[in-house]
This record gives C-alpha cells, sequence and structure tokens, in this order.
C-alpha cells in the first residue's frame, strides 16, 4: 500500500543504511521505495563489481536514471554508448532499450526509477544480503526463467542478455 501525500513522512538513511539485498551480482540498498514516496520514486545505491551489469531490456512503467558516484559504468541507451565516470548522469526514458556493464573494478552509484514500483522486480529476484558488501561471485549463469516472468509482473521487457550490443 503507497502512502498518500498527505501521510508521507520524511526519509533520512545515512551512508550504510536502507534494505540490503543482493541483486544482479551486486549490492543494492534500497533507500526509498514507492511505500515510502507515495509511488513517486524509487531509489537505490548500488556497489557492483567489474563486469556486472543488466540484461538488454525496456522498462514500460517507468523512466530509469543513473548517477555514477565512483568508478565506472558502460551504458548502451537506444544505440548510444556512454562512458559514465564518476559524477556521469545517465537518463533512460520508458519504452527505450537500454543495459549497463560495470567497466571499472567495481563501480557505486545510484539508480532511481519514477515513478516507483521497480522496487518490485528487485525484491522478486534478489536474496537479502548477509553483509552490506558485494556477493560472492556466481558459479553459474542466473537462471533466465524467474528473470524473464517477474519482467512481465512489473512492465519489463528482456531483449538480450548482459553486455553491450556491437
Amino acid at each position: 500500500m503507497s502512502a498518500s501525500q498527505d501521510t508521507l513522512a520524511p526519509i533520512a538513511h545515512r551512508p550504510g543504511e536502507g534494505e540490503h539485498l543482493w541483486f544482479f551480482g551486486g549490492l543494492t540498498t534500497i533507500k526509498a521505495d514507492g511505500a515510502e514516496t507515495g509511488g513517486r520514486v524509487m531509489v537505490t545505491e548500488q556497489l557492483m563489481p567489474r563486469g556486472s551489469g543488466s540484461p538488454l531490456h525496456v522498462h514500460h512503467n517507468e523512466d530509469e536514471w543513473f548517477y555514477v558516484l565512483d568508478g565506472e559504468l558502460t551504458i548502451w541507451v537506444e544505440g548510444t554508448t556512454v562512458a559514465a565516470g564518476a559524477g556521469s548522469f545517465v537518463f533512460g526514458p520508458r519504452d527505450v532499450p537500454h543495459t549497463f556493464v560495470v567497466s571499472s573494478e567495481q563501480a557505486r552509484f545510484l539508480l532511481v526509477t519514477e515513478p516507483a514500483g521497480f522496487e518490485g522486480f528487485v525484491r522478486a529476484l534478489a536474496a537479502p544480503a548477509a553483509a552490506a558488501e558485494i556477493p560472492p561471485a556466481p558459479t553459474a549463469p542466473p537462471d533466465m526463467g524467474p528473470v524473464l516472468r517477474a519482467a512481465a509482473d512489473y512492465g519489463l521487457e528482456i531483449l538480450g542478455p548482459p553486455g553491450i550490443p556491437a
């Protein structure tokens, strides 16, 4: 249930605070979700190792943006590849194909969706983090069945594997 505008409360998370999840090979910390923001926005802080990223996908329900705090991401948005180092901002509007990969040893960045709702997809596929750190490296590729089902449930379309299209 989302909070209405009349019942919204301030949100304040200090460094290291929030809901810690292991998601797509990295640490996702949910700083604010739709329940807290009246459905307006989801804010996460991501810490991911080199080579991790997302499958090529499209959001049909929300816009997504990245703000790189440390390290570098290579982001592909509808045919344009951007080397996004610390201080970079990249916006991916809904219905526009995009993907990213961590191109430095690790990267820390904000990933925000507007309106909120993407946190449901994250929670459907994530595991509670045993520690607020990058998870152990996977020993096998992810089972795409649950990813595709969750994507359909949350208005995403998976178009291809992780990595920057050639």
